[in-house]
């Protein structure tokens, strides 16, 4: 080929390019096309999408299943779709703010960070049954519920029931072993008394429950008194802390016995005999006996009881007609005592009493236990004798000068007490009252007590002006 052609051909060549080149140029403005000037934009919008989202943070605590698996690894694994998978972990997230213009973009929600869940220990699990008895010890025991506290008050309660049924059963056959041998037929209150128990009937019982502890027995029809009056006192057996007390301070079952004198067969006497500690009390404390008699001293030349016991009397005359032959031989005796008289509290005789029925003679007791009552058969004795015994006793004229010279001394000296108790009640009646008068004076206003003060003044104005007498004119 010749130069020439060659250079049409090329010619040919730009013009051909020429005309493409505008044709693409011109494609570029219709809509939906990019066009060439168009790819650097391209470019940096894809390199902008192309920034990778910020790392997701991952705590340091896995998931209970990869600690299940690392514990115990399953030799066949198999994939399950709930969990995601490594590739959807690692795949960037789609929008990234860190490019946003936060006064453009106002209102949007921040991403917060997703809540850390618990970390759960390595070292167990729980559905690994040696990490749970492992970790159980160590971290808290489940203490054992006790019922100590349930079973000792549970006890007590049955042992204090069955101890107040048993205890008043106890007082019980007490008693009525007591009436058995001393108010049945043939008894010593049966021969000396007319009329036995609480009521008028035969078939009237012979005791009187006041409680538990208390049992009373009475008496009538006899001579030289109005009545007998048994009051028994027993220990609280029904009652489990009584009864325990009982073991460390003894005390004893008492019967008291009040024998109600007729007026005109008691003459002006006052006497007791106790034991010696008991006797000193009764002479600080009893009225009548701190009032006229004294401790006697042992005569001379005659028996006399024994040293455990003190005689109070108001003469020596008394004192040595009441101690008789018989009561030494019977109980008071230096051997009779010994075997007789260990249930022997005390006596006391009396005119001067307190209380309506003066005259009296009181009995005071030990009781044994059911069967031994027959040991203050002689003590039970001295009731009867002694009532025969004061009611026939007569004073001599000189002890008798003696006790009622004594007798009116302390009837002016109760009528002082009663007069000087009467002023002192007036006195504080008084002072009551003129205490609330200044009371009520205090409350008045300034004005009320002006015309009280004035109506007082015209009042004694009045009582001051002389009296004037009219009489008629005849």
């Amino acid at each position: 080929m010749d130069l020439s052609s060659f250079r049409l051909l090329f010619l040919f060549s730009l013009l051909v390019t020429h005309l493409s080149f505008s044709h693409v140029l011109a494609d570029s403005h219709f809509e939906g096309f990019d066009a060439e000037e168009d790819d650097p934009v391209e470019d940096d919008i894809l390199h902008h999408h192309s920034i990778p989202s910020p790392p997701v943070t991952q705590s340091d605590s896995q998931p209970l299943s990869d600690l299940e698996t690392k514990s115990h690894p399953d030799p066949n694994p198999v994939p399950t779709s709930d969990s995601p998978s490594q590739s959807d972990l690692q795949k960037p997230s789609t929008t990234s703010f860190d490019y946003w213009d936060e006064d453009e973009f106002e209102g949007l929600p921040i991403e917060q960070p997703p809540p850390e869940p618990p970390k759960v220990t390595e070292t167990a699990t729980p559905d690994d049954p040696e990490s749970e008895t492992t970790s159980k010890p160590q971290n808290a025991t489940v203490p054992k519920k006790s019922f100590t506290v349930e079973i000792a008050c549970g006890s007590f309660l049955i042992v204090f029931i069955v101890n107040y049924f048993t205890g008043k059963r106890e007082n019980e056959n007490l008693a009525l072993a007591w009436a058995a041998k001393f108010a049945t037929k043939g008894s010593i209150f049966e021969k000396n008394f007319s009329l036995l128990g609480v009521g008028e009937g035969e078939d009237s019982p012979l005791l009187l429950k006041e409680g538990q502890t208390v049992f009373k027995f009475y008496a009538s029809g006899r001579r030289y008194c109005q009545g007998l009056l048994a009051t028994m006192e027993l220990k609280s057996r029904h009652d489990l802390i009584s009864r325990l007390f009982n073991l460390v301070v003894p005390c004893k079952d008492e019967i008291t016995f009040e024998v109600y004198m007729n007026d005109e067969a008691m003459d002006q006497v006052v006497f007791a005999v106790a034991k010696k500690k008991a006797a000193k009390g009764m002479q600080k404390e009893v009225r009548d006996l701190q009032r006229f008699a004294g401790l006697m001293p042992t005569p001379s030349g005659r028996k006399w009881v024994v040293d455990e016991l003190s005689v109070i009397s108001e003469s020596k005359e008394v004192a040595g007609d009441l101690i008789t032959e018989t009561v030494l031989e019977q109980v008071f005796g230096d051997k009779a005592f010994e075997k007789y008289g260990k249930n022997f509290i005390s006596m006391h005789f009396s005119d001067q009493h307190p209380g309506l029925l003066r005259k009296m003679l009181l009995f005071k007791f030990a009781l044994p236990d059911a069967n031994h009552m027959a040991d203050i058969t002689r003590l039970v004795a001295l009731v009867p004798y002694y009532i025969d015994l004061i009611g026939r006793y007569k004073l001599s004229s000189q002890a008798r000068s003696k006790t009622e010279a004594a007798r009116v001394k302390a009837a002016q000296e109760a009528y002082k007490e009663l007069q000087n108790a009467r002023q002192e009640a007036l006195q504080r009646k008084k002072a009551e009252k003129k205490k609330m008068l200044e009371e009520a004076e205090a409350k008045l206003s300034a004005e009320a007590a002006r015309k009280r003060e004035a109506k007082d003044r015209a009042r004694q104005m009045k009582k001051a002006m002389p009296r004037m007498k009219m009489t008629r004119a005849h």
